[in-house]
């Protein structure tokens, strides 16, 4: 096996893995967006992918920044935000899960991760997924060294379509052990006319999710996924109403 420094993308990643916003904050929630850019360097040519591929839902989660960063304002909350596409390697996966690194996503092939060798995978689980996680176990370990209480809320979009199939569900709330937290947001959500379901579209699974269930669950803090369907977080007024909706159930 190949060292990671002899990998042929030494020296791409040169933005920070991660933005954090108000890392002293005393709110107990840590806010963390794990799929918010789509940025991938330019001379890895969007992996392949025209500029719509690139652009879309297997790039990253569209709206997910800009409600996180509502939140994180409103609530004056710490988030911790992907500075990268989650194409080059998903930081919500187990950096072995077979789709870390995804070959193919929904419909899309992804050609430049492809015969990927060992060099590159393990150079991206360096450059790009621990410094994401180590940041996030500190922030976490400082507050619980303090006594303080930490809920870990991961803010994520899904689409509204997906494979052919339209998704009615408007918004979702993910959790593994945290039922009772899970349970509480989704009252306060049910008080609106929206259309809300627990673990839809999706379910937290330990072999495939990394936040809930390594930096929640694993450590006894309460800790969720919130999804929205991601045509209701286009525009600025939107995002504003989810904001709006979740601030103060978190």
């Amino acid at each position: 096996m190949h060292a990671c420094t002899e990998s042929t993308e030494l020296g791409l990643y040169t933005r920070p893995a991660y933005n954090l916003s108000r890392a002293d904050s005393t709110h107990p929630l840590i806010l963390v967006c794990e799929h918010a850019s789509r940025y991938i360097p330019e001379a890895l040519n969007n992996l392949g992918l025209d500029e719509v591929a690139a652009g879309e839902h297997i790039a990253w989660d569209i709206g997910a920044l800009q409600l996180a960063e509502q939140l994180s304002e409103r609530l004056g909350a710490t988030l911790l935000s992907a500075n990268y596409s989650r194409l080059l390697i998903d930081l919500n996966r187990p950096r072995h899960a077979p789709d870390s690194i995804p070959v193919q996503s929904e419909i899309y092939q992804v050609p430049g991760n492809r015969e990927l060798d060992e060099a590159t995978r393990e150079y991206r689980r360096q450059t790009l997924f621990k410094p994401f996680h180590a940041r996030l176990q500190t922030l976490i370990d400082a507050r619980v060294a303090q006594g303080q209480a930490v809920r870990v809320v991961g803010i994520h979009s899904f689409t509204p379509v997906f494979y052919g199939q339209p998704r009615p569900l408007e918004a979702g709330v993910l959790f593994g052990q945290a039922r009772a937290y899970a349970q509480r947001l989704l009252d306060g959500l049910g008080e609106h006319p929206l259309k809300v379901a627990g673990n839809q579209p999706y379910k937290i699974d330990p072999l495939g999710d990394m936040t809930v269930p390594v930096h929640g669950d694993a450590r006894g803090l309460d800790s969720v996924l919130i999804e929205v369907r991601n045509d209701l977080l286009r525009s600025p007024e939107a995002v504003s109403r989810w904001a709006g909706y979740l601030a103060p159930l978190l």
